[in-house]
C-alpha cells in the first residue's frame, strides 16, 4: 500500500521505517525541513535501537523517503497515518491544540480519499471534533477518520511495532475496516476492531490502569519500609494471585516518568470533570506519583546535612535507558534540584553526550560509570540498564566511611547483601538497614 506518515519525531520515523521494511511504499512528512533533510540522510531525531539501520535500509530500497511538502507526500496515499508526538509542558500538561493544528494544516483542504489513521495521543472525542472541523471546510468530502492508539515504548519501539501482541483499531465503516485490514494485517493477524471512540478510550484506560498500578505498588512499598516488610516479597505474593498475574505493574521502584502515562490520566480527569463526574481514584493517581518522586530527596536530606557539601553521582540521565532524550526525565529533575541545593553532580549515561548548557560546571559527565564515582558521597541509580546490572559491588568505592547508594529499582541487586562494609544501601520497599 501507499502510506503517508505525518509527524516525524519518535513515533513517525519508527512507523515509516517499519512499514517500508514490511514492503509498503512510504513517504514520511513533517513541516520541519531540517528534520526531513536529516532523515533523508539516514539520521534519526531520537535514538532508538535499530531505527537508524531500518531507516537507511528503507531509503536504499526506495520504499521510504521523506518530504516537507505535504501535497507531494500524500497525493498517492491510501492511508494518511498521523504520528505527531504530543508535547508536554514543564508542568506535565499535554499540548493537544498543537497536534490538532498540525493535523489540520496537513489534512484540511487536501483533495484525497485516503483514510486518516490517527495514532497521536489525544483525548477521547478529538477525532469527532476533527471530522466536524473538516466538514465545515469541505462539506462535500467527509473526512475518513480512524484511530489506532500508539503502543510503543522508548528503547524497544521498533520491536514493539513489528511484533505487537495485538493492535487496536477504531473505524467508522466497513469500508475503512477493509482498507486498514490490508495495512494492519501485514503487521499482525491479531487486531481488535472497535469504534473510533472506543479505541481512543482504550488507550486512556490502559495507561491510566498502569499508572494507578505503579502508584499503588509504591504506596504499598512505602508502608513496607516502615513496618519491616520486604516489598519484593509482597510483589511476589500479589503476582501469584490468579486474579492479578505475573506481568502486573506492581514492582516497587521509582515513579512513572515522562508524559505517556500521565498524559492519559490527565485526559481522563479532564473528561470526567467536563461531564461533572466524580472519579476520586483517577484524581489521586498523579498526586500519589508526584509524592513518590520525593523518595530520593527525602533520603538524601535524612542522610546528609547540609547538601551543599555533597558530591552525588547519577547513573542514568535520559528519560529511559537505551534512549537519548531528556524530555520528561526524572533524572534531569533530580539534577536541577541538586544544583539548587548546592551539591556537585557527576553523571554517566551511555547515550547522552551533551548536558544542558545552563548546568555549567555544577554537573560533570563521565564516559564510564565507575569513573563517575570519583570523590562521590552518594550514588543514585536512575536507569535500569545491562551495563549497571553488570557492575560488581566490589567495584564500588571503599571510602568514604559512609557511602550511600539509592537504588529505587534494585538495579544492583544488593538488597540482601554483597556490598562493601561501608555501604549504606536503600531501595524502594526495602526495610531500612545497613548492608
Amino acid at each position: 500500500m501507499n502510506v503517508a506518515v505525518l509527524g516525524l519525531w519518535h513515533l513517525g520515523p519508527v512507523t515509516a521505517a517499519a512499514l517500508a521494511a514490511l514492503g509498503h511504499r512510504v513517504v514520511g512528512f513533517d513541516f520541519d525541513e531540517q528534520r526531513v533533510a536529516q532523515l533523508n540522510a539516514g539520521i534519526v531525531p531520537v535514538f532508538e535501537p535499530g531505527l537508524e539501520d531500518l531507516v537507511r535500509c528503507g531509503l536504499k530500497s526506495g520504499k521510504l523517503r521523506f518530504s516537507s511538502t505535504c501535497r507531494e507526500a500524500i497525493q498517492d496515499a491510501d492511508v494518511l497515518w498521523i504520528t505527531y508526538d504530543t508535547p508536554v509542558d514543564p508542568e506535565g500538561n499535554p499540548d493537544t491544540d498543537w497536534v490538532a493544528s498540525q493535523i489540520a494544516q496537513a489534512v484540511f483542504g487536501i483533495d484525497t480519499d485516503a483514510v486518516v489513521l490517527v495514532s497521536s495521543q489525544l483525548p477521547v472525542g478529538s477525532l469527532r471534533r476533527l471530522e466536524q472541523a473538516a466538514g465545515l471546510r469541505s462539506p462535500d468530502r467527509p473526512l475518513r477518520v480512524a484511530c489506532s492508539p500508539e503502543n510503543l515504548r522508548l528503547g524497544s519501539a521498533v520491536h514493539d511495532f513489528l511484533h505487537p501482541a495485538r493492535i487496536v483499531v477504531g473505524v467508522r465503516s466497513d469500508r475503512d475496516r477493509e482498507s486498514l485490514s490490508r495495512l494492519m494485517g501485514s503487521i499482525t493477524a491479531s487486531i481488535e476492531w472497535m469504534s473510533v471512540e472506543s479505541a481512543e478510550m482504550t488507550k486512556h484506560a490502559i495507561n491510566a490502569f498502569l499508572a494507578a498500578s505503579i502508584a499503588f505498588a509504591n504506596e504499598i512499598a512505602s508502608i513496607c519500609e516502615s513496618v519491616g516488610a520486604e516489598a519484593k516479597e509482597v510483589e511476589r505474593g500479589l503476582k501469584g494471585d490468579r486474579r492479578i498475574g505475573p506481568r502486573a505493574y506492581l514492582a516497587p521502584g521509582g515513579p512513572f516518568a515522562g508524559g505517556t502515562l500521565a498524559r492519559d490520566v490527565v485526559f481522563l480527569n479532564r473528561t470526567a470533570s467536563a461531564s461533572r463526574l466524580n472519579t476520586p481514584l483517577l484524581s489521586s493517581v498523579l498526586s500519589s506519583n508526584e509524592h513518590h518522586k520525593s523518595w530520593v530527596t527525602h533520603k538524601l536530606r535524612a542522610l546528609f546535612d547540609p547538601l551543599s557539601r555533597l558530591t552525588v553521582t547519577l547513573w542514568g540521565l535520559a528519560y529511559k535507558a537505551q534512549t537519548d532524550t531528556l524530555r520528561g526525565s526524572l533524572a534531569v529533575e533530580l539534577c536541577e534540584w541538586l544544583i539548587r541545593e548546592g551539591a556537585m553532580v557527576n553523571v554517566h549515561d551511555a547515550r547522552v553526550t551533551e548536558l544542558p548548557r545552563h548546568w555549567g560546571d555544577a554537573v560533570k559527565r563521565f564516559d564510564h560509570p565507575i569513573e563517575a564515582l570519583r570523590g562521590a558521597d552518594a550514588l543514585i541509580i536512575t536507569a535500569d540498564s545491562a551495563l549497571y546490572r553488570s557492575i560488581s559491588p566490589a567495584q564500588l568505592p571503599s571510602s568514604p566511611a559512609r557511602f550511600v547508594v539509592l537504588d529505587a529499582d534494585r538495579v544492583l541487586g544488593m538488597a540482601h547483601g554483597g556490598a562493601p562494609a561501608n555501604l549504606h544501601y536503600f531501595a524502594v520497599g526495602l526495610p531500612a538497614r545497613e548492608t
